[in-house]
């Protein structure tokens, strides 16, 4: 069975007419033009498309990382750019989770420690949160490695250290943006295998944003950007 044809009946993203603009020299240059779908709890989806196509942006914009310039996200049936700075970084913090090409561990913190960073934030390392970093880190292999620091492992052993990091507050919406860019082609199966097993058993929803077109083709459902655009299926 291929990613996303596990669907629940609760729409969990909503995406409607979404753009984005930016002032150039002379005039505003659109970079994501009228981009609207939907997603249930449950539902993967792959988005590609060459560089400079908006993916990055489209999905900085589903996290909150950047507003749009029009159109309007729902997440969980709450629209985030409704809510205070304080408020939007709370809600951030505990329903999305975030998996970049380049790690962002800090070299400082152990492996458990850089787990459990976005727990600090609202406190709640007392709510069995070390218990569930242990055991995300156990999933992902890393159970002999709690103790170590980002410069001692490989870097397939980092990037599952971030999506471990990624799903520690049981985030309604996983976004990863080109998660194994930086891995070769074993580490990327790997990474890819149990990225997506993780994916099941959370039951969110999971976005990936990648160049690399065999990834993108285990996912049941895919979306190209051309031009700020979706091309049609």
């Amino acid at each position: 069975m291929k990613i996303g044809e596990i669907m629940s009946d609760t729409i969990s993203l909503k995406v409607t007419n979404l753009e984005k603009s930016f002032d150039g020299r002379k005039e505003k240059v659109s970079v994501l033009q009228g981009i609207s779908f939907e997603m249930q709890a449950g539902e993967a989806m792959a988005i590609t498309g060459p560089s400079g196509s908006g993916k990055s942006t489209l999905l900085h914009l589903i996290g909150t990382l950047d507003t749009p310039t029009a159109g309007e996200v729902f997440i969980d049936e709450k629209d985030p750019f409704q809510l205070s700075e304080p408020e939007l970084a709370q809600f951030r913090n505990q329903v999305i989770g975030f998996v970049f090409q380049d790690h962002h561990l800090l070299p400082q913190f152990s492996v458990l420690e850089n787990v459990l960073i976005p727990t600090v934030a609202t406190d709640q390392q007392q709510n069995g949160q070390i218990d569930r970093a242990r055991q995300l880190l156990k999933r992902v292999g890393l159970e002999a490695r709690l103790d170590h620091r980002p410069a001692e492992l490989s870097g397939g052993e980092r990037q599952r250290v971030a999506i471990a990091r990624a799903l520690i507050n049981r985030p309604s919406l996983l976004l990863c943006d080109e998660p194994t860019g930086n891995l070769d082609h074993a580490t990327t199966d790997a990474v890819t295998d149990l990225l997506f097993e993780l994916f099941r058993e959370e039951n969110n929803v999971l976005i990936v944003v990648t160049h690399n077109l065999a990834l993108a083709d285990r996912f049941e459902r895919r979306q190209e950007l051309r031009n700020g655009a979706f091309i049609a299926q």
